[in-house]
Parts: C-alpha cells; structure tokens; sequence
C-alpha cells in the first residue's frame, strides 16, 4: 500500500488522504463520464469487457481519497481527472482529483456552505465541457472554472440574479451543457429554465411561458421531429422548451409531492417521469404537426415510485427501484411490471456492459451487480461498502475506464471492474 499524501490546506485544515490497494489495476483508457448520469444523461456507460461476476468481496478496491467534505455530489470523470464537490470548513468547494491515485489536483471556493432540511453540503455533479467545469451550489450559486487549473471564469447566483425558487433542500440539479449554452433551472417567476453563455455567463434566454419552481431534478436533452429542446420536471408538469429561444413548445401537469428528484427518460417520442412519495410514474407522448407539438399521457401508475435512485432504460424495459414493490423491471411502452425484488435495499443505478450496478442507500451500503434482464432478478455479486459515512449513501455510482466509483461524504472510493 503506498504511504499517505498528505496536503495542507491553509486556514481549512482539511486532508486528503489517498491510498493504492495493492491490487491496484494497470493503466486503463477512460470513456468519460462528464456529467450527471454520464454523455447523455441516461445513467447508462458505454463499457464493456467489465466483470461478469464479482468475488466474494466484490471487485478489488484500486485507492481511496479523503478529505473531500460533507455532501451527496457524485464524480464526474473525464481523461486523467475526477470532479465533485463537498463543503469544506468555510465554503462548498469543487474539487479536482487525479484519476490515477486520487490525489488532489486542485480545490476552489463554490458558496457558502450548509445546506436545507439537515442535509449540508452541496448535492449536484459538476460538468465538464473542454476546458472548462460547471458546477453549482446547494444555496444557488453557478460558477465557470477552468478544468487546468480551477481559475474561476465567472459566476452568478440563480437566487439573486435571476430571482430563483427553489424547495427546502436546496439546489440539487447538474447544470447541463448544450453547444454554446449552460442551462440550468432557477425556477424564477419570470422563466422556471435559463440558458447562459457558457464562455461568458451572459443570459442567452428565459423560458418565460414556463414559469414553475425548481424542484430536484436535472433537466435532458431531446430532439423531437427535427426541434431540439430542453426538458424539465417540476413540482408541477413536465415540459419540453425550444433551445433555440427558450419558447414553450409544449407541457403537461403533472403533481408531485414533497420532493420530485428522479432524471426524466426520452426514448422515441415518449418522455418517462417518476417521482416518489407515493407519486408513481406516467409515460407521455410528444408529437408534432407542421411545428405544432401535442402531448398526451399514455399512462401513470403506482409500479415506478421511484424516490432518487433514478431509473434507466435498456431497450424496451425500464429498471429502478420502486418504493413499493423493491427493485423493478417495467415495459417502457406499457408500464407493465415484469418482475420485481426486494433482494436489496432502496438506492441508485447505474448500467454497464449488460449489468446494473445497485448501491443501497442503507447502513451496509451494499453495492450489487446484476443482470440487465426482463427475464428476473439474477445477482452477480455483492459487496458491503468499507468507510461507510454513517450517512445515507445517496451519491449514483459512476463506471467510467473500467472503474466504479463511490461516494460517501468525505470518502471517494475506486473499484476496479476489470480485474
């Protein structure tokens, strides 16, 4: 096992601590993971040649770095470094590590830190496009760093510069890049999306006809019959916005509750949304006739009550955890349940090279691979997470370079899925 790295922080006083297992993996090529839920937001990597079965003791541990601060962010990962945020001891920070073992390339000053609801420490996923990383803070704060160096480029404020609203436990969304645009959801009363000039933090537009609160969760990408637009869920309906100009092209209402956290879905035409405290999910058809965009709801029911673990989608079928029946295996068109498990506890997914990896949110914090199948629920392997925070263990595994990566508060480990 290597020895301690350990960096002086100044008036922080914080460490970061990185240790190589000694069944660290050689060198590998890294598909990239900038943002929330991976290239294209759908939580899916494209990895293959990954572990089919796991040992025992699940996939051997490659390091482990401390001393990234109190949070629920995820990593992002893109070539030889790792992004996330976490509160220090005067400031959220975002963070850059190095792929290779961990160590800390570099930290800066995100906002003020704390968060809502006895949850501190900022909750959304940096992303990262070229030179540069977006990232933004529990209380609002939106800032442009450079990936090299974390020079801060520019920032803003979603509350006091675009009189955002926003529920009790903060900002959770990932800002999402978009060609030249940073888009992001202040949920003001004069546009719920805003869409900023991603090299000068300029406002580009507002979606002035769509005017509801933000919620939790990260808007998608689509292209529906030649018409880009940006789709996000709220307190209050589902949406889809020209990219172009920020017009209203389109939304249906739809009620959550309490909180609305999971990632939309869009696949041909349709858009899945679900959300939980006893909500459930509903499918909703999009079409277009000489430019004008219709929507209808092709169903809604109880079978996807997902809370925040999100859902993904392989194919025809739908896999996620559902608060009432465990985790469930759904027909996208119909919303049909094709089975469903409570082998494993409530948490987040992610898929890779035909398997799910499902982390649990419990005090195990037991991480599990299974098979990408309608045909049932078939476990390949399990492992209880070592350094559990005592936290709930809410940050969504990310597979990048044939490596998974956990976060858990000030603890990120690195798994190797190769070996």
């Amino acid at each position: 096992m290597n020895s301690f790295l350990l960096h002086r922080l100044g008036h922080l006083k914080l460490r970061l601590l990185i240790m190589a297992a000694s069944t660290a993996a050689g060198p590998l090529f890294a598909a990239d993971w900038p943002q929330w839920r991976g290239p294209d937001r759908t939580g899916i990597a494209s990895e293959t040649g990954l572990l089919k079965e796991w040992p025992t003791n699940g996939p051997p541990l490659v390091w482990k770095a401390i001393g990234l601060g109190a949070g629920y962010s995820s990593v992002a990962v893109v070539g030889s470094r790792i992004f996330t945020l976490g509160d220090g001891a005067d400031a959220a920070e975002v963070i850059a590590l190095s792929t290779d073992d961990g160590s800390l390339l570099w930290r800066k000053p995100l906002g003020r830190p704390g968060g809502g609801g006895g949850y501190p420490g900022p909750r959304c996923t940096p992303t990262v496009d070229g030179d540069r990383v977006y990232a933004l803070g529990q209380h609002g704060d939106l800032v442009c760093l450079r990936v090299a160096d974390g020079r801060e480029v520019w920032r803003k404020n979603l509350k006091s510069d675009f009189e955002g609203r926003v529920g009790g436990w903060g900002y959770s969304e990932s800002p999402l890049v978009d060609g030249d645009a940073v888009i992001c959801t202040p949920g003001s009363p004069k546009g719920t999306l805003l869409a900023l000039n991603k090299r000068t933090g300029e406002t580009l537009w507002r979606s002035r006809e769509l005017t509801d609160s933000a919620d939790y969760t990260s808007v998608i990408v689509a292209e529906i019959d030649g018409v880009r637009q940006y789709i996000p869920l709220t307190q209050a309906s589902v949406a889809g916005v020209a990219a172009k100009d920020g017009r209203l092209l389109w939304r249906a209402e739809r009620k959550g509750a309490t909180a609305v956290i999971p990632t939309p879905i869009y696949h041909d035409h349709h858009v899945f949304v679900t959300s939980g405290y006893g909500v459930g999910c509903n499918l909703f058809k999009v079409s277009s006739t000489n430019g004008h965009f219709t929507v209808e709801q092709a169903y809604a029911n109880r079978d996807m009550v997902n809370h925040h673990g999100g859902v993904v989608r392989i194919g025809d079928h739908l896999y996620g955890y559902c608060d009432r029946n465990g985790w469930s295996c759904l027909d996208f068109k119909t919303g049909r349940v094709l089975w469903s498990s409570k082998k494993l506890g409530k948490g987040a997914v992610v898929a890779a090279d035909g398997h799910l990896i499902l982390r649990s949110e419990g005090s195990a914090g037991t991480v599990a691979l299974i098979e990408a199948t309608p045909e049932g629920y078939r476990e390949k392997g399990r492992f209880a997470q070592p350094d559990r925070s005592g936290k709930n263990s809410w940050p969504h595994p990310v597979v990048s370079g044939g490596r998974l990566y956990l976060r858990d508060q000030d603890v990120l480990l690195c798994f190797n899925l190769k070996a």
